[in-house]
């Protein structure tokens, strides 16, 4: 057969006329236009919107709920209902600032900043030990600065920790494997910052940080082996420093059962557990509270959570825990899609640090983890913690603004 014949077109079937060609300029088919090939760069996956959306939706609640449950206390102390409110739209003034403009900043850059704010926030802790530098109150000395303005180093520390640890395990990728080069010095500079804390004390900061970094080895690609064998450690080591101290070892034998110890250690916890009663499933309405007027200590910051439950009810505090597995998905999201290994990095421990914290505040307030004095991040009062949450938050926004879609990934 002459190979011609396989390319020669078929003659049209006996009673049919050939379709002419289609006019120049004019796509072929019925009318319908030929979907023209995809040029130029893809366009980035859109997720970062809703994770934006969701910081402003926890941040609009938290202003709400602030407003809330500090008018007594502010009444009662500054003689006017608006003062604790007023200071956390300043704090989310300068924090919508910060994030905006880590979200804008590429990402990579922050590995030139790795010394800086890790020694910074070193040589800060440092001088919160230092007696009459440090502020001290409630038995902890954990600011600097006046009576009116306030930071907490501590809250740099964690993301100087975040920073040193995504850092490391980026540059050292090949000797994951080998603890030296990468599990000693990270541990080691955990160790001592969260050491610093200690002394404050705050021991749920510091229990957070080392959570942080086991996050970023195991994200990194530590062996298993030793992430279980540190675990066992670090395990022990927490129930040997809640011994040590009285007030420590009395919050968790009590946060099981806080009514047998009502009038002592187990109070704050079931004052909590009342206020979240009261709000069955609808809540007794916006600023109707009566946990707030001197019953429940620390309503607008620690224990935000349980006014949220008695206000809006069971359906208000669904709707912020809602707000943070989002969170926690559109992080995931960002970290398994990273351009690359640092981005990664970055994003897993961002998530872990805002949903860890998260957990381990709501678990407090509902009795399921004992108190350790974590702020609920975007919610409840505090100028240092939301700022630098909004930080780390902004620099998760632009690892994720730098993600492209799956398809494209596949492509």
């Amino acid at each position: 057969m002459p190979t011609d014949i396989l390319t020669r077109t078929a003659p049209p079937a006996r009673g049919t006329r050939p379709r002419p060609p289609a006019p120049a300029g004019k796509p072929a088919g019925r009318g319908r236009p030929a979907r023209a090939a995809r040029t130029g760069p893809p366009e980035p996956d859109s997720g970062w919107m809703l994770l934006a959306a969701i910081v402003a939706m926890l941040c609009t609640i938290g202003l709400m709920m602030v407003l809330s449950a500090s008018s007594v206390e502010a009444l009662r102390s500054y003689g006017g209902a608006w003062v604790f409110f007023e200071r956390q739209m300043m704090w989310v003034g300068i924090g919508s600032v910060a994030l905006l403009g880590a979200s804008v900043l590429d990402y990579h850059h922050w590995r030139r900043a790795v010394l800086p704010v890790l020694g910074g926030s070193f040589v800060l802790l440092l001088f919160v030990l230092v007696p009459g530098v440090g502020i001290t109150a409630g038995g902890s000395s954990r600011w600097l600065g006046t009576a009116s303005f306030r930071i907490q180093p501590s809250e740099f520390a964690k993301l100087g920790i975040l920073l040193f640890g995504a850092e490391l395990l980026a540059r050292r990728a090949d000797l994951v494997r080998d603890w030296r080069h990468v599990m000693r010095p990270l541990l080691l500079t955990t160790g001592l910052v969260a050491g610093l804390v200690l002394l404050q004390p705050d021991m749920g900061t510091a229990l957070l940080m080392i959570f942080i970094a086991f996050v970023l080895m195991f994200v990194g690609g530590i062996p298993l082996l030793p992430m279980t064998g540190l675990s066992v450690a670090a395990a022990v080591a927490a129930v040997g420093l809640a011994k040590v101290e009285g007030y420590r070892w009395e919050r968790v034998s009590s946060f099981r059962n806080p009514f047998g110890d009502f009038a002592n250690s187990g109070y704050q916890v079931a004052q909590s557990l009342v206020a979240l009663g009261t709000g069955h499933v609808g809540g007794v309405g916006l600023g109707a509270s009566r946990a707030k007027w001197g019953y429940l200590p620390n309503a607008h910051t620690d224990f935000i959570f349980a006014i949220v439950g008695e206000e809006l009810g069971l359906i208000g505090t669904f709707a912020v825990v809602g707000l943070f597995v989002v969170f926690a998905v559109l992080g995931v999201r960002t970290a398994l899609r990273a351009p690359d290994r640092f981005g990664a990095l970055l994003a897993a421990g961002v998530t872990a640090w805002v949903c860890g914290q998260a957990v381990v505040n709501m678990g407090a307030v509902t009795s399921l983890l004992p108190v350790t004095g974590v702020p609920l991040p975007f919610v409840s009062f505090g100028g240092s913690s939301l700022v630098v949450t909004m930080v780390a938050t902004g620099i998760l926004l632009n690892v994720a603004r730098q993600v492209r879609p799956a398809a494209t990934a596949r492509a």
